[in-house]
């Protein structure tokens, strides 16, 4: 089996067990969470049919790096990593709205502006942007975070006025998103990257703020390739970029975007491996590191076992 769809593992002292959209998400003695990255592949809030060989390994390695390279901004939610898929952390009590930041006019931004919007989540854009096209400053963009269906876009004023956040915190997250924006797009520029748009989540243990879920990855982040970009804007020409949003064109190109009475196309081997290929090569771009891939033949066993070697550990400490 080169890819994990689903799992259904029981753990020691195993209290509950959550499948989210990509992760299976297992809580450990109602203090830990181990969450496994399958390879599964939503879009527009919708899990496709097939998964996606490697795409897990790549998102959790990501994840694990940027968390650990940003855990002097803001604590994270991560105690270990005993697997390529897996990272086992803390249990926060997650804020209900992710926090997008944006510098580029791109993806859905870019398609509410089109149809004459300029303002998003109560936030005024100015006239005369063109698609990607640099912002005069990163902006803040929140959804709210739905537990089944689609997040929809909110402004501060609302999150605010319906004591969905308080002041005090909403303004810490606002201040952890502004730096953690600056230091991926520093990060980013030292691989030849732009870092054009991306999301953070949050959550509380007692009064402290952790940052949690994954980050800069090509899943919750949009990259374009800075060699070239003013060129190609000056030439109206699309931006060559390292996102997920590849698969999103090819789903409205083949008419689903998630609406009701539309149908998801035929996923061929050929699409299944090119979309895997692109993510190795959207780990190395992002990462600077050569992605290792494990064909171990039973992955389900192999994550079980590091999954139980490590929570031994844990669970004893």
């Amino acid at each position: 089996m080169r890819a994990i769809k689903e799992t259904n593992f029981k753990f020691p002292k195993q209290s509950s067990f959550y499948k989210g959209k990509v992760r299976d998400v297992y809580t450990i003695d109602h203090r830990l969470m181990a969450m496994v990255v399958t390879d599964r592949i939503s879009a527009f809030d919708v899990v496709l049919p097939e998964a996606i060989p490697y795409k897990g390994q790549v998102l959790n390695q990501i994840g694990a790096k940027f968390l650990k390279a940003t855990a002097d901004i803001v604590p994270n939610w991560v105690i270990a990593v005993p697997d390529e898929m897996v990272t086992i952390g803390r249990i926060c009590e997650p804020f209900k709205v992710e926090m997008v930041i944006r510098g580029y006019l791109a993806g859905h931004a870019w398609r509410e502006y089109s149809e004459g919007k300029r303002s998003v989540c109560g936030v005024t854009l100015p006239e005369g942007l063109k698609e990607n096209d640099q912002l005069p400053h990163p902006i803040i963009t929140p959804t709210t975070k739905a537990s089944v269906g689609h997040d929809e876009d909110i402004s501060r004023e609302d999150i605010l006025a319906k004591g969905i956040v308080s002041i005090l915190d909403y303004d810490k997250l606002e201040n952890y998103t502004y730096a953690l924006y600056k230091r991926g797009t520093e990060m980013a520029a030292e691989r030849g990257l732009i870092l054009v748009d991306t999301k953070y989540e949050f959550g509380k243990v007692g009064e402290e703020i952790f940052l949690i879920d994954e980050i800069h990855t090509p899943d919750s982040s949009r990259y374009f390739y800075a060699e070239g970009y003013a060129e190609r804007q000056a030439e109206n020409e699309p931006q060559k970029q390292l996102s997920k949003e590849f698969v999103r064109k090819w789903l409205i190109e083949n008419g689903f975007q998630g609406k009701d009475g539309q149908t998801i196309p035929v996923m061929t081997p050929e699409i299944v491996d090119s979309i895997s290929e692109r993510y190795i090569e959207l780990y190395e771009q992002i990462t600077g590191d050569q992605f290792i891939k494990n064909n171990q033949d039973d992955i389900l066993n192999r994550v079980e076992q590091n999954v139980l070697t490590s929570l031994h550990t844990l669970l004893s400490n």
